[in-house]
């Protein structure tokens, strides 16, 4: 393992830009929809679409190794994201039934397509964490086209779309689900992440100590340099006994 690379990119997630604002605001007013209409589709297009596993790698990164300026950013990072996101998912929902578009009815109504997402259970635990180990392996290797199927795993946006949609229509009950799914899906995928981490550096810390010395087969011994300081200059004056001059 390269940390100085892992490092990096995961470092670089922790930027609060203006495109990680928009990606994440975006998936949970799509999530927002997806719960509202039971539609599962919805869901997993919202799960892609959303950024929030980049600053948690960072943040699983960065606790390892104690760095901490990209604890905070990290946290930074994931708290004005998530909260920036569901003000926009409420504002959204108001004015799309404000249009007609929607009502509190679809939220009341049996959805057993999507009520997972505000009935956290063992299971929530379990599939986070198995989740965050899959994300761990994906990032470290750079295998990022497993990093798809992990994020479709993780009920962390739709939880915020659902949070946020029941604020709107005052079902606090839900939304009080909602959060508990959340929190724990972010605190499962930072456990599995640190975890995931510790055993991939202690592996390779073993496997680098039993690893033998090869000897150098093949290669030509370098011949011995000459210190020029004791090395004699050859003598400008003629050899008379050689020469015959007397």
């Amino acid at each position: 393992m390269v940390w100085d690379e892992i490092v990096q990119k995961t470092g670089e997630e922790t930027r609060l830009s203006v495109t990680y604002l928009l990606l994440i605001t975006l998936a949970t007013v799509i999530a927002g929809i997806g719960v509202l209409l039971d539609q599962p589709i919805l869901i997993v297009g919202a799960m892609v679409v959303g950024p929030e596993f980049g600053p948690l790698a960072a943040l699983c990164v960065a606790l390892l190794r104690w760095r901490g300026s990209v604890i905070r950013r990290s946290l930074l990072a994931l708290g004005v994201g998530f909260l920036t996101a569901m003000a926009a998912t409420v504002l959204s929902t108001w004015t799309l039934t404000a249009a007609g578009l929607i009502d509190r009815s679809m939220l009341l109504a049996d959805r057993p397509m999507t009520d997972f997402i505000w009935r956290p259970d063992a299971l929530s635990w379990v599939v986070g964490f198995l989740a965050g180990v899959a994300g761990m392996l994906s990032v470290t290797p750079n295998r990022s086209g497993s990093l798809v199927g992990v994020l479709i795993s993780v009920t962390t946006v739709p939880a915020a779309a659902n949070v946020a949609v029941a604020l709107g229509y005052g079902v606090f009950d839900e939304a009080l689900g909602s959060l508990v799914q959340l929190l724990i899906n972010l605190c499962a995928i930072v456990v599995a992440g640190v975890l995931t981490l510790l055993v991939q550096r202690l592996w390779w810390e073993r496997v680098a100590a039993a690893r033998p010395a090869w000897p150098r087969w093949g290669r030509p011994t370098p011949a011995p340099r000459s210190d020029p300081d004791t090395t004699s200059a050859p003598s400008s004056v003629p050899d008379r006994h050689r020469t015959g001059d007397s």
